[in-house]
């Protein structure tokens, strides 16, 4: 009898190693099968409340709910054995008072079983990781641009272009960072401050759109896959299924049109009695 191989879910401690070393390699995942298809091929997983826009059709992250994101992130848990997978706490879940973050995010890990949660970090943020974090509930920071602060600030702008966003980024990742949390998604800044956030801070950086000075980098997979027509200017496309499934779809659509589908051997024959 052949052994069964046995594969070892990444930790926080495998995480925070990675400060200065081989850069984490980090993709959004909503579903099972997408989780299945990355596992093997990244460090960390994020089920990101980017869940709302990219399968929900929301206009922002604002409409998410606390259960849509604890049901994809049983979805991608399902799907996953070996990733580090951290779930976004959505808008107005966690901001309210600390005993409502914890309420909320220790239910996420409880019903998930994720690794860790995601907190956007404005000036709030401190208190409430090192709340969490003193409650055993391992969080991610994420400075820079916050899609959930969108309302405020007028839509997705980058940060660091003026030394009045330079000085608030620094002063909320360094603040998260002796808060405890574990690792930091610092999004849409000024390529020199994500180096600097990185240099500052002793946990990994995570960047989207910062800097390849950070500890990682993570993207939306769908941006990167191509499944949108528009993405934002730190997007790199590795493929266009966008394109690909209109093809296949277009292909489908004429093959039934025109009778051509399905054929003789994707058809089920009368046996007749045996």
């Amino acid at each position: 009898m052949s052994k069964q191989i046995q594969t070892r879910r990444k930790t926080v401690r495998d995480i925070r190693a990675a400060k200065g070393a081989t850069p984490l390699v980090c993709l959004t995942a909503y579903t099972a099968p997408m989780a299945e298809l990355l596992d093997e091929r990244v460090d960390m997983m994020l089920v990101g409340d980017s869940v709302g826009m990219v399968v929900h059709g929301l206009p922002t992250t604002v409409g998410v709910t606390l259960d849509m994101m604890i049901m994809h992130g049983k979805a991608v848990m399902r799907g996953s054995t070996q990733a580090f997978v951290v779930v976004d706490m959505p808008f107005g879940y966690y901001e309210g008072s600390l005993e409502q973050a914890f309420t909320n995010a220790s239910r996420v890990m409880r019903e998930t079983g994720c690794q860790a949660v995601k907190i956007e970090s404005g000036a709030y943020a401190a208190d409430t990781v090192r709340h969490l974090v003193e409650r055993g509930v391992p969080v991610v920071a994420h400075v820079g641009l916050r899609p959930q602060a969108t309302h405020v600030d007028g839509g997705f702008k980058a940060k660091g272009r003026t030394q009045e966003e330079v000085d608030r980024v620094m002063n909320e990742a360094l603040a998260a960072d002796e808060a405890g949390c574990l690792a930091m998604v610092v999004e849409g800044v000024a390529e020199e401050l994500g180096r600097q956030v990185t240099a500052a801070v002793s946990c990994p950086t995570i960047g989207i759109g910062a800097s390849t000075a950070c500890d990682g980098q993570i993207l939306v997979t769908d941006d990167m896959l191509g499944m949108f027509d528009w993405t934002p200017k730190f997007v790199r496309k590795y493929a266009d299924l966008r394109s690909e499934i209109g093809k296949a779809v277009d292909g489908y659509a004429e093959d039934v049109r025109q009778r051509q589908f399905p054929s003789e051997a994707e058809t089920y024959n009368f046996k007749g009695q045996n």
